[in-house]
């Protein structure tokens, strides 16, 4: 039975609430003075009374690992810090994504604050592909004593090879690692074969970070000047949301710093593209997620590659104006194409049987957005994604998003170690590929097979976890700003979502792009105002219409509606279900 007798919502999903164990170490730790639903939140996050403090307040100091438990970091960090110290010409090989334009972009911040400037270099997506390739690191060994790959650079062994005896190459990657490691003088990546797995969720701007912490400590350790870090952390906070590393342990605790000096509006080019996204209010990890990341992507996929890095690196307000506005622009042409795709895409899906896995493959598609197109499919499926373009010379060029407890990366490097792909690699969550065209079919059918055996796709109802009941009235501001206490929320640690039983629909009108607007209430005074994302497509806007007005279960995540300096309580509507009778 599920929770308050939901075993098949409108989303079809069944609700399930916190069982007896939960329900008793809630009720501890709420005995400390923490709201009944706060302390069910911490609950389900395996906190107790003895943890509850520190969760809540989670300190760098605690929480940091030693740079040194990384293979590599001491000659990486020694080799740049002495970089810098002698003058050498630095050049920065950076991926395209949002992850490494905040690594590039922490490497300059550093590197400026030491009296020295580098090269960037960002390769284009449609003409280069990811991470180094021969020509490129051909022209930069010309001109340049050291490189350094940033969220790149861990399966580019040919590329590399161009530099030796040239120019020394540091990589700083945390996409998964191959049985050999490309020549290199360091290969920093929590995700090597040889490391132990235990920093696997980092992304690649925090073991940039860590790197720039161990050069700072052999720096103070020799008496030389050592920049700032924790003013960098709004770019670490950028890069671990935008690409979906989880928010656990030391990860919530840079997002939860990074916020705090986003906060500060210090850094040129965010505070430009926060006024162009024309964000509102204190900033979150929502903020970082929907509107600034994909501001900074928007480059990367369908405009110049560099256009993020440069916009995150530059100290010149004029020079951040022109560029966050240019990154808007995109964005708004992103989304445009995006749509399109995702229209065609999800016919294919649909059309396909329930199985481990979704994909779809359309000539001309832009490579820029497959990515998002397949985290469409994913969410809509609840199955791992891949969408492919096809492109004139015969292959196609794809991206991969994937579901919980189902490592993605590992099975398209596996596929590719097959013989089926020409090129894939990635993480868990997310991974790309290129494929002969008429190769596609075989290679998503043995994926199918691979994703299976980890339990994707596996018969059953769809669970909505829900962290207890409350009624209208208890969605007050004052309770929203205690959840957020236990935040940031996001990969891994959702926010807390709530049920409210037997409310009715008073009012909803279609909002945007497909959403809806909702105000409920329970028959009195108390009402609670809602929006439904995408209300369309998942079926919430047919399932409240045909209540008309009868007694509906709703669930969803509290939060602080802003608007024209306004702050109202708002329930972001996932899923309403008819009262069992």
């Amino acid at each position: 039975m599920g929770w308050l007798g939901v075993t098949a919502s409108a989303t079809g999903r069944r609700w399930v609430g916190p069982d007896a164990a939960e329900d008793r170490a809630a009720e501890a730790i709420a005995q400390s003075g923490l709201p009944l639903a706060v302390a069910r939140h911490l609950a389900r996050r395996g906190v107790d009374t003895g943890t509850a403090a520190a969760f809540l307040d989670p300190k760098l100091r605690d929480l940091l690992p030693d740079p040194l438990s990384l293979r590599d970091m001491g000659p990486a960090a020694a080799r740049l810090s002495g970089a810098a110290d002698r003058g050498e010409r630095i050049a920065i090989f950076a991926d395209y994504d949002v992850d490494g334009a905040a690594s590039a972009a922490l490497l300059v911040w550093w590197l400026r604050a030491l009296g020295r400037e580098v090269t960037l270099y960002v390769p284009d997506r449609i003409e280069e592909g990811y991470g180094p390739n021969a020509p490129a690191i051909a022209r930069l060994v010309q001109a340049h004593d050291l490189i350094v790959c940033v969220d790149c650079g861990t399966v580019s062994h040919d590329a590399l090879a161009v530099a030796e005896g040239q120019a020394d190459v540091i990589v700083l990657d945390h996409h998964l690692g191959g049985e050999t490691l490309p020549p290199a003088l360091a290969v920093v990546n929590p995700n090597r074969m040889d490391e132990t797995g235990e920093l696997a969720h980092l992304c690649a701007a925090t073991v940039v970070f860590l790197c720039l912490v161990e050069a700072n400590r052999q720096r103070r350790a020799a008496g030389h000047a050592t920049p700032d870090l924790i003013a960098m952390l709004d770019l670490v906070a950028l890069a671990t949301v935008a690409d979906v590393a989880p928010l656990l342990g030391i990860n919530r605790a840079l997002v939860r710093q990074g916020l705090l000096v986003l906060r500060g509006r210090a850094r040129p080019g965010l505070r430009a593209l926060a006024d162009a996204a024309r964000m509102d209010g204190p900033p979150t990890a929502y903020h970082l997620g929907y509107l600034l990341g994909p501001r900074i992507n928007a480059g990367g996929r369908i405009g110049a590659a560099d256009l993020g890095a440069r916009l995150l690196s530059t100290t010149s307000d004029a020079e951040a104006g022109a560029l966050a506005e240019r990154l808007d622009t995109l964005n708004a042409e992103r989304r445009a194409i995006e749509a399109q795709v995702t229209q065609a895409a999800m016919a294919q899906a649909e059309a396909q049987a329930n199985g481990p896995l979704v994909w779809a493959a359309g000539e001309g598609w832009h490579p820029g957005v497959v990515g998002i197109v397949a985290s469409r499919l994913k969410e809509a499926l609840n199955r791992p994604a891949v969408v492919i373009g096809l492109r004139a010379d015969g292959t196609g060029q794809g991206s991969a998003r994937s579901v919980a407890g189902v490592d993605l990366g590992a099975s398209i490097q596996r596929l590719a170690a097959e013989g089926w792909l020409l090129k894939g690699g990635g993480h868990r969550m997310a991974a790309g590929l290129t494929v002969e065209a008429g190769r596609i079919e075989g290679a998503m059918a043995r994926l199918g097979e691979l994703l299976a055996q980890q339990g994707a796709g596996a018969a059953g109802p769809r669970d909505l976890r829900v962290d207890g009941t409350l009624m209208p009235g208890a969605a007050t501001r004052e309770l929203v700003g205690q959840l957020e206490a236990a935040g940031p929320f996001g990969q891994s640690a959702s926010a807390p979502r709530f049920a409210f039983p037997a409310l009715r629909a008073a009012q909803s009108r279609a909002v945007g792009d497909g959403h809806l607007k909702v105000t409920f209430t329970d028959g009195g005074p108390l009402r609670l105002d809602a929006i439904a994302f995408r209300a369309g497509a998942s079926g919430l806007t047919e399932a409240i219409e045909r209540a008309a007005g009868a007694p509906l279960h709703v669930a969803g995540r509290l939060e602080l509606n802003r608007w024209k300096g306004r702050e109202t309580v708002q329930l972001n509507l996932e899923d309403v279900a008819r009262p069992e009778t």
